[in-house]
């Protein structure tokens, strides 16, 4: 297979009549990819320990989908509560957004968890088939049995970190201790479990095995959006062509410092050429960095020739860092915190819902009116809660059944409680709120409910 020649009018993972090509990247050694070995072992320690860490005695973050709560960091959410995940997921999008503006595809490249999980399965495919060289004269090869018992051995590889990432995904939905008495069980017996399991594992299989960078350019909106999220001062990786070009072999008359080693390219996970400037296939994993560095040593000459920096830096104008775009995302952002922070301040522990009973509005009886409603209360701690319940402010002779009573409810459980009034019908002179106060034991929980009475 010929050597690559990326260009700026195709793309280098696709053969001229559609097919795919594969690349393999040559390994490569220097102060980022120390730095982004290191963040993406603590990313995947992250990942795997979560479902361990126990916060209040849940998960640090654990969505349970058997009793529709949600576990983040010691916090618990009711379904009642659902609407301050606008907040999670619209936040974590504005912040990329911000962050974007400032440092580029810094996500892409260090904290992804498709580049932090690729990263590991080429680690595995270049220990078991060799360094770049050796990988691009096996792919070439006939079918040997030596090809066969490296392949075979490399995607099972693949298949059991994909099952065992897959496992982790699938606890953060069923708790550690469900998880595993389902697999010590017969996949029938939680097929829908184990079906999901294994259509993940087989997705993360087939990206570690076929699809790979192909998920960044072809399937990922990021790159395409990065007309959008960048300006000229957004720090990204960079050639400085002041310096570099133009490019000739090494000590020749009037040739920059680019020696045209192609060293950048060779190391690419996508297949581009910094060289030809910013580019949506571009992840920001800073390899053309370390390569280009290594080889700038060698030649004595100085290191940056590729570069972390922003296009007006690379251009030799003066950088900017407080710009009106930032400006605006700071304001944005800060004012986005103190919406979410006053949201929060608003959050109980507990939830109360006052209904009316399906049927008559209200019943006459012996001169007085009945109105019956259903209390429902939800525990949202990890503790068994005592509720009181009283009705305020009713008129005189009124007779009250389901207040004044304590009523437990367990942890993370629900109770749903009759609450009848009954007011006598002289007392009577129009419609009036009902006051209910359930409060806890230990005072940390109070809410007022109010619903009409309502009578003829």
């Amino acid at each position: 297979m010929p050597l690559l020649e990326p260009t700026l009018e195709t793309v280098t993972t696709i053969n001229d009549d559609g097919s795919r090509r594969f690349i393999h990247p040559a390994d490569v050694h220097g102060r980022f990819s120390f730095l982004r070995a290191v963040a993406g072992v603590l990313l995947m320690a992250v990942y795997v320990a979560l479902p361990w860490i126990r916060i209040n005695g849940n998960p640090a973050v654990f969505l349970d989908v058997e009793h529709r709560l949600v576990h983040l960091f010691g916090l618990t959410l009711a379904p009642q509560d659902f609407w301050l995940g606008f907040f999670l997921i619209t936040g974590t999008g504005f912040a990329l957004f911000y962050v974007t503006a400032l440092l580029g595809r810094v996500w892409c490249g260090w904290a992804c968890p498709q580049t932090v999980f690729l990263d590991l399965a080429r680690r595995v495919e270049r220990f078991i088939e060799g360094d770049a060289t050796a990988r691009r004269r096996l792919d070439e090869s006939q079918w040997t049995p030596e090809k066969i018992g490296k392949r075979g051995l490399k995607n099972i590889v693949y298949g059991i970190f994909a099952v065992l990432l897959a496992h982790v995904f699938l606890s953060y939905f069923v708790s550690l201790r469900t998880l595993y008495s389902m697999a010590s069980q017969s996949p029938a017996a939680h097929w829908g479990a184990f079906l999901f399991a294994f259509l993940t594992g087989g997705a993360l299989w087939f990206d570690f095995a076929w699809f790979r960078e192909q998920f960044c350019i072809v399937v990922c909106p990021y790159g395409r959006l990065q007309s959008a999220l960048l300006d000229s001062d957004s720090i990204v990786i960079g050639y400085d062509q002041t310096r570099g070009e133009p490019r000739g072999k090494l000590n020749a008359a009037g040739a920059g410092d680019c020696i045209d080693c192609r060293r950048c390219v060779q190391v690419c996970p996508t297949g581009i050429d910094i060289r030809h400037g910013l580019q949506m296939e571009c992840i920001a994993c800073a390899a053309c960095i370390d390569a280009c560095d290594e080889v700038m040593e060698k030649i004595n000459r100085p290191r940056g020739l590729v570069r972390y920096d922003s296009m007006r830096g690379l251009e030799g104008k003066k950088r900017r860092f407080i710009r009106p775009r930032v400006a605006l995302y700071t304001l944005l952002l800060l004012a986005g915190m103190g919406v979410m922070a006053a949201s929060l301040s608003t959050f109980k522990p507990a939830t109360v819902s006052l209904l009316r009973m399906t049927g008559a509005p209200y019943y006459l009886e012996g001169g007085t009116i009945r109105n019956q409603f259903l209390m429902r209360i939800i525990n949202k701690r990890n503790k068994i809660e005592v509720f009181h319940v009283k009705v305020l402010d009713m008129p005189p002779g009124s007779q009250i059944t389901g207040a004044d009573d304590l009523i437990p409810v367990s942890a993370l459980a629900e109770q749903i409680r009759p609450l009848i009034v009954v007011a006598p019908q002289s007392e009577y002179h129009g419609l009036f709120p009902v006051r209910v106060l359930i409060s806890t034991d230990d005072g940390a929980f109070s809410i007022e409910k109010t619903i009409p009475f309502l009578g003829p």
